[in-house]
């Protein structure tokens, strides 16, 4: 009894003691003031300058919130370690900005809200311990909202952190959005009352019903459930109001909306001054022989067979993203497929497709024709833009191709299984627009057992962002900023699988090393190398035999090599040399063929690329090109080996591809055609024809119809791919339809 009575005496002891400490900071608060003078007494290093502190100590001197002057503090740009340990904050003034601050120190105060600290990005370590009223939900707020942070209160918090950011974020996402689709709706028309009471109601119904995590953790749910509720709701609101203004200013041809070429607006992080971030399909008048060339291969063949659109639905699987935003790895409700039989979907469309009569040497037909990148699942969206597609990438050593591409375009990307034609997921990222991705294989381990390759998805788009998805179990595991531009471009190397490449409209080339996973998906990512370039470059490609060495950049104003090996001292390069082209001579002010909109390996040396406006595609050596570089001169021409017949649209931006096991070489048009040429005979002429050889085969357009609207015209094919063996070729449109041809015929 005596020990309880004396632990007590000492207890007690100890709170007069902090009763008697406070008493005597309040009064060194009132003869305290921070001044720009004190900061440079307490800072270290010792210099007259606040932009030089990398150190700082103002501990232990009573201070409230109002005593730190936001103005004066903010001048610390280079602040690295700030401690405020001993104060009597309760939380830290708004508006305060230390971009260099990585490790803060506010222990032993009277802290009440973290969410003042939410402006600190660059944190890396926090202290906030011996504050009475903060609790288990506000370590959890520090930790979502502070991306960078791995230590708090002295503990090493990365996978736990990694956890709530991602996993924990998207089953909270997932809850909100099924309350929202179970019991509300939006009001019509929207008044401002009525949406004022909705938000109520929603916010309220969500605080209340949505159950997750241990108890302890009950103050951080409701917070982040009603900033997601809110979210969710301003993002239906904008996207019904962007749908009412596309329904005012679109233009209808033949019942099917059409919108403008590759046009993106400007975000916030974008706005610098004179950046004119338009992805924008610039008319050029092409020369009037181009204007009156026609091709008598392009006329439609009679049809042989119908087939119908149809939708499918499953259900979806929520992921992970972060910094709050909405990101959903799900099957789309509504997509149109084609199936070998005509039946009405569950919205009562219907819709066939004409299969043109097989002919020629590729043996290829129409499977399914997919809607599966619509805004808000809408079956009436035929405006979102597509853009770039890529099959997976074989596992192990089997050499199995794969039957799953993934494609990106509007708010989304999609993994289709070929064959059946079902979206096996669905990453969606609200106010995003995707524009290019790529695959790679990289090591994961897995505790104590060996690492194991797995299979990865990089996309990125106008917000400069890069996204790393694991689809096989439905996770977006990270996101790093490559620009402060639009991302126009993405490739991974396929030697070095871990390094990444990303092109931006900041005309830049940055090299990344994305780094190997962990069982939780942690992961480091370290930039290696940054290429610039007088243009915005629109496709990347290493070179098979030397991927380590040179990377050839497609750009709005020419082809540019680079060296990048990083043995070399500079961290910033320019190109190495520009590889011209015959077309050059024959520019004039009325044309311009600088601009390179396709490029990629047919072989180790033969190079596919395509000029804008110049109706054909050239196919030259890349080996003999660089021999041939006299004295080391900034340009050299190249060594053409032969001249593809192509489309003369004046339409930018149609990418090419090439399937290197079979030599053919592929690209679509305006029309919704694809141009397929196999050119093993034609490169057996070594450059001695440079007459434009005609291409073996054109896929037409299949021609889906839709009950009330009627036969979709063909549209512009963006972007067209093979897997390894051509048993399936994809194909992307600028009015949401993803097309799936499957060969019929060997070889």
């Amino acid at each position: 009894m005596n020990g309880l009575k004396e632990m007590l005496y000492v207890f007690d002891f100890k709170r007069s003691h902090n009763a008697c400490f406070s008493l005597c900071s309040s009064a060194v608060s009132a003869m305290v003031k921070v001044t720009e003078k004190l900061l440079l007494e307490k800072g270290t290093p010792k210099t007259n300058k606040l932009d030089e502190i990398r150190t700082l100590n103002l501990s232990g001197l009573g201070l409230n919130c109002k005593d730190l002057p936001v103005p004066l503090l903010s001048r610390l740009r280079n602040l690295e370690q700030l401690n405020l340990s001993g104060n009597r904050l309760q939380e830290l003034p708004r508006g305060l900005s230390l971009p260099s601050l990585r490790m803060l120190d506010c222990s032993n105060n009277n802290m009440e809200d973290v969410t003042s600290l939410e402006s600190l990005h660059a944190l890396e370590e926090l202290r906030l311990q011996d504050n009475v009223y903060l609790t288990a939900s506000d370590n959890c707020k520090v930790m979502f909202f502070l991306p960078k942070l791995s230590m708090l209160n002295g503990k090493d918090i990365r996978s736990s952190a990694n956890h709530l950011r991602h996993v924990n974020h998207e089953n909270l996402k997932k809850r909100v959005v099924q309350l929202w689709e179970t019991k509300f709706s939006l009001p019509n028309p929207p008044t401002e009352n009525k949406l004022k009471a909705l938000e109520s109601d929603f916010v309220n119904a969500v605080c209340t019903q949505i159950k997750f995590g241990p108890s302890t953790h009950n103050d951080y749910t409701k917070w982040r459930v009603e900033i997601l509720a809110k979210e969710h709701l301003c993002s239906l609101m904008v996207n019904r109001k962007g749908r009412e203004e596309e329904d005012v200013n679109t233009k209808h041809i033949n019942g099917i909306p059409s919108t403008p070429k590759r046009k993106i607006p400007d975000t916030d992080a974008c706005k610098d001054e004179g950046s004119a971030m338009k992805r924008g399909r610039t008319t050029v008048a092409p020369p009037p022989e181009s204007r009156s060339r026609t091709f008598s291969h392009l006329r439609s063949s009679p049809p042989s067979s119908d087939e119908s659109l149809c939708s499918h639905r499953r259900s979806g699987r929520i992921v992970a993203s972060s910094n709050g935003e909405e990101s959903r790895m799900e099957t789309p409700k509504k997509c149109m497929k084609a199936t070998p039989k005509k039946r009405a979907n569950e919205d009562g469309m219907s819709v066939q497709v004409t299969i043109p009569e097989s002919e020629g040497l590729v043996g290829l037909k129409p499977l399914h024709v997919l809607q599966c990148h619509s805004k808000q699942d809408s079956p009436e969206d035929f405006g979102t833009q597509l853009w770039a597609c890529a099959f997976e990438p074989s596992r192990g050593d089997s050499g199995q191709t794969s039957e799953f591409v993934a494609t990106c375009g509007g708010e989304s990307i999609c993994l289709i299984h070929c064959e059946s034609g079902l979206v096996q997921k669905k990453y969606k990222v609200p106010g995003e627009e995707f524009f290019s991705l790529s695959w790679s294989r990289v090591m994961m381990s897995r505790g104590n057992r060996t690492a194991r390759p797995c299979s990865i998805l990089a996309a990125g788009g106008k917000r400069g962002v890069v996204k790393l998805i694991h689809p096989r179990v439905s996770i977006a595991y990270g996101e790093f900023r490559a620009s402060r531009r639009s991302i126009s471009t993405l490739r991974f190397s396929a030697r070095q699988q871990s390094i990444l490449f990303t092109g931006a409209y900041d005309n830049k080339i940055v090299m990344w090393d994305i780094g190997d996973v962990d069982s939780d998906y942690n992961f480091k990512v370290q930039q290696l190398l940054v290429l610039q370039t007088s243009s915005t470059p629109l496709h990347l490609c290493l070179p098979p035999n030397n991927p380590d060495t040179h990377l050839l950049a497609a750009c709005d104003k020419g082809m540019l090599c680079f060296n990048i090996q990083l043995n070399k001292n500079k961290a910033q390069r320019s190109a190495d040399m520009e590889v011209t082209f015959p077309a050059y001579k024959k520019e004039d002010k009325h044309t311009d063929y600088h601009t390179i909109d396709g490029l990629a390996f047919l072989t180790d040396d033969v190079v596919v690329s395509k000029c804008f406006t110049l109706g054909s595609i050239y196919l030259w050596s890349w080996s003999r090109t660089r021999a041939s570089r006299p004295n080391n001169n900034s340009e050299v021409s190249a060594v053409i080996l032969a001249v593809l017949q192509w489309s003369s649209t004046d339409l930018p931006y149609l990418s090419l591809s090439t399937c290197p096991s079979k030599g053919y070489v592929m690209c679509g048009d305006e029309k919704g055609a694809v141009w397929m040429y196999h050119v093993t005979e034609i490169l057996k002429n070594k450059g001695k024809n440079f007459d434009a050889a005609p291409p073996t085969k054109v896929l037409q357009w299949p021609s889906p119809f839709r009950e009330g609207v009627g036969t979709v015209e063909g549209a512009s094919i963006n972007s067209v791919a093979a897997d390894p063996q051509l048993n399936y070729l994809v194909a992307l449109t600028d009015k949401n339809m993803v097309v799936v041809w499957k060969r019929i015929t060997e070889f």
